[in-house]
C-alpha cells in the first residue's frame, strides 16, 4: 500500500456531565451490576442541552492545538465523521472551518457510524497520497445522547458523547499508514439504525421515532465473525502478523464484544485499548478517545504499530494498520 500521509497530532474532548450506572437505575429497570456484567461500562459523558457535535469537535481541535503546538492556517480539507450533526446541513466540517478561520479548505461530513474514524482516516490518507491535498483536519464526534431513547433499557445504557481530532499531513519519508481493509454488509442495516425520512427498510416498518434502535444479538454475531477475519486481512496486506501489533484499538461498543473478538482472533486483551469504561459507546469517537488515553497513560509510544478497527451501522467496517509516529 502506497502512502504519503502521516498523523501528526491528536486531541480529544468529552462533556463535563457524567451519567453513571446509578443514575440510569433511576430511569429504567436496570442495575450497576447488570450493566457492568453485560457491557463493562461504568459511566458516560452527556452533552448539555445547548451543546452539540460542532461544539465538541471545536473543543477537541483546541485540545489538539494546545497539546501539539500545531497550526491550522494551511489545512486544505476538513473532514468530520459523525452520525449526529447539528443540522442535516450545513455540515459540522463547515462550522469548524468557519470557527478557526481556515481560509482555503474543503469541508465535508461523512457518515460511517461507529466506523467513521477509520473510514475518515482512510479517506484522508487517500486524499494526501494521491497528491490532491497536503494537510487534512479530521474530527470524529458524536452527541448520541440526543438520539438515545432513555426509556429503552437495552440501548440507553450504552451511549455517550465525545470527540477526537487528528491532523494528517503529507510526508513521503515517514508515512503512518501501512494497510487497510474495508467492507460492508448492507443487508444487515436493519439490525442497528436510526429512523429518518423513510419509515421502511427491506420491506419492514421502522421503529424508533428518530432514536437509535439496535438488535444487539445480531450485531454481536456479525462483529464476532467479521472483525477477527478483517484483522487478519489488514496485517496480511502489510506482510505482517498480529504478533507484530503493539496495540489493538477496536471500536468501543461493548467490552464483552471486544473480549470475543480478541478470543477469536487470538489477540491478547492486555494489548487492547478501549474507551468505553468511563465514556460509554461514543460511536465514531471511541477509537481516538482510546488512542489518546493510551498516549497519556504512556502505553502508546513513538514507533508503535497500531491496529485500528471500526465497525457499526450499515453494516460497515474498516481496519487500518498504522505506525504511531507523530514527531
Amino acid at each position: 500500500m502506497h502512502s504519503s500521509a502521516r498523523i501528526t497530532a491528536i486531541g480529544t474532548y468529552v462533556p463535563e456531565r457524567v451519567l453513571t450506572n446509578a443514575d440510569l437505575e433511576k430511569l429504567v429497570d436496570t442495575s450497576d451490576e447488570w450493566i457492568l456484567q453485560r457491557t463493562g461500562i461504568h459511566e458516560r459523558r452527556i452533552a448539555k442541552e445547548n451543546e452539540f457535535t460542532s461544539h465538541l469537535s471545536i473543543a477537541a481541535v483546541e485540545n489538539m492545538l494546545q497539546t501539539y503546538q500545531k497550526s491550522l492556517h494551511d489545512v486544505d480539507m476538513v473532514l468530520v465523521a459523525t452520525s449526529t450533526p447539528d443540522y442535516p446541513f450545513p455540515s459540522v466540517a463547515s462550522q469548524i472551518q468557519a470557527h478557526f478561520g481556515i481560509e482555503q479548505a474543503g469541508a465535508l461530513d461523512l457518515q460511517a457510524t461507529c466506523a467513521g474514524f477509520t473510514y475518515a482516516l482512510h479517506m484522508a490518507n487517500a486524499l494526501i497520497s494521491s497528491g490532491l491535498h497536503r494537510k487534512v483536519l479530521l474530527v470524529a464526534a458524536e452527541t448520541l445522547s440526543k438520539v438515545t431513547d432513555y426509556t429503552d433499557r437495552t440501548t440507553c445504557i450504552l451511549f455517550g458523547d465525545g470527540a477526537g481530532a487528528v491532523l494528517v499531513e503529507q510526508d513521503d519519508a515517514h508515512p503512518s499508514f501501512r494497510a487497510a481493509y474495508l467492507g460492508a454488509k448492507g443487508e444487515g442495516g436493519i439490525h442497528v439504525y436510526r429512523s429518518g425520512l423513510s419509515t421502511q427498510m427491506t420491506g419492514r416498518e421502522l421503529a424508533g421515532d428518530g432514536c437509535i434502535v439496535q438488535n444487539g444479538r445480531e450485531v454481536y454475531k456479525w462483529v464476532a465473525t467479521t472483525v477477527p477475519k478483517g484483522m487478519q486481512e489488514v496485517v496480511k496486506q502489510a506482510n505482517a502478523s498480529l504478533e507484530e501489533v503493539d496495540w489493538f484499538i477496536p471500536h468501543s461498543a461493548n467490552l464483552r464484544m471486544i473480549e470475543s473478538v480478541c478470543e477469536k482472533s487470538g489477540f491478547p486483551i492486555e494489548k487492547t485499548l478501549y474507551s468505553l469504561e468511563y465514556y460509554g459507546n461514543t460511536s465514531a469517537a471511541t477509537i481516538p478517545l482510546a488512542l489518546a488515553k493510551g498516549i497519556r497513560d504512556g502505553a502508546v509510544k513513538e514507533g508503535d504499530t497500531l491496529l485500528l478497527y471500526g465497525f457499526g451501522g450499515g453494516l460497515v467496517h474498516a481496519g487500518l494498520l498504522l505506525t504511531w509516529n507523530p514527531s
